[in-house]
């Protein structure tokens, strides 16, 4: 027999549950069915506005789902995943049919890698497409890679690497400033940002932030991020003030950190997310010489 449960904090051992669940999904999958941000908002104790859903039969957690809503104007969103030994059951609709009665019927949810089965579940629910997120990929080294350009920085611009603590403040206003577009990656607060400190792949040496020197004001930032196990940079997050866009800033801090991905920590190759209708980012992403490596895809409810 199998239940739906809704609670607004996982218990320790229901989080590892969770976390063998996951990973079990994505050795099947090829890629994790919940977020970054949604691993951590597992993890990380109660959190405002975060619910998660847990599917169990005969006492085995055999599904999860994650909904989120903080943001003032869009709908929750939400994530799922059905243990690859238990699919094709009607567990996935299950779980999608109670994220929707969670999130009232007005609900966004991701389908990571766009597999058919997503598709399939997503109109059953009655949801529309409405996002196309592609990860790019670029070699770093070997026969196919092209050179990376030279970092051109606008006169009166230099740039360090972060310092945790004391650059916090700064940088979570030039976030929210760089993606006040973007309430995603915009609404990220101190406890986010600690989140991320404490993780095993954090290193300050590579989080770059572009300074005006005649102020220390930050004018744009490129963190940059390494999976280890899968030997992959990434062009984890990078941003620029509204006052500076146009500069050629972007270019040169995306120029910096692929550097060094590639002199300073050996990678082969490198990725990052974009969404596919921000036809202005693709395009110089691709004359850098990135091509779509795969494609995340985010389905709503028509109201």
């Amino acid at each position: 027999m199998s239940d739906v449960v809704v609670v607004d904090e996982v218990t320790p051992e229901a989080v590892q549950e969770t976390q063998a669940l996951i990973d079990a999904a994505a050795r099947t999958d090829g890629q994790a069915a919940v977020s970054e941000q949604g691993r951590l908002q597992l993890r990380g104790g109660r959190r405002e506005g975060v619910r998660h859903l847990l599917l169990r039969e005969d006492g085995e957690l055999i599904g999860y789902a994650q909904l989120e809503d903080t943001d003032p104007v869009e709908p929750p969103t939400g994530e799922l995943l059905v243990h690859p030994g238990h699919r094709g059951k009607g567990h996935g609709r299950r779980l999608g049919q109670a994220l929707l009665e969670a999130s009232g019927k007005r609900l966004r949810v991701w389908a990571h890698g766009g597999h058919p089965a997503a598709r399939h579940l997503a109109q059953t629910l009655g949801l529309t497409l409405f996002r196309e997120l592609r990860q790019l990929r670029r070699p770093l080294a070997g026969e196919d890679a092209s050179g990376l350009p030279e970092p051109v920085l606008p006169e009166g611009v230099t740039v360090r690497t972060f310092r945790p603590g004391e650059d916090d403040a700064a940088w979570l206003r030039l976030n929210a400033a760089a993606f006040a577009h973007h309430p995603e990656q915009g609404s990220l607060t101190q406890r986010d940002l600690d989140d991320r400190k404490a993780e095993s792949w954090f290193d300050p040496a590579g989080f770059f932030l572009a300074v005006r020197e005649s102020d220390g004001e930050l004018l744009g930032f490129h963190w940059t991020k390494v999976h280890s196990a899968e030997q992959l940079g990434e062009v984890y997050v990078l941003g620029v003030a509204p006052e500076a866009q146009g500069s050629g800033l972007g270019k040169a801090l995306t120029a910096l950190g692929l550097r060094h991905l590639e002199r300073e920590r050996g990678l082969p190759t490198a990725m990052l997310y974009v969404d596919a209708d921000n036809t202005a980012a693709v395009t110089v992403y691709e004359r850098l010489g990135f091509r779509t490596h795969e494609t995340d895809l985010m389905y709503r409810t028509e109201s």
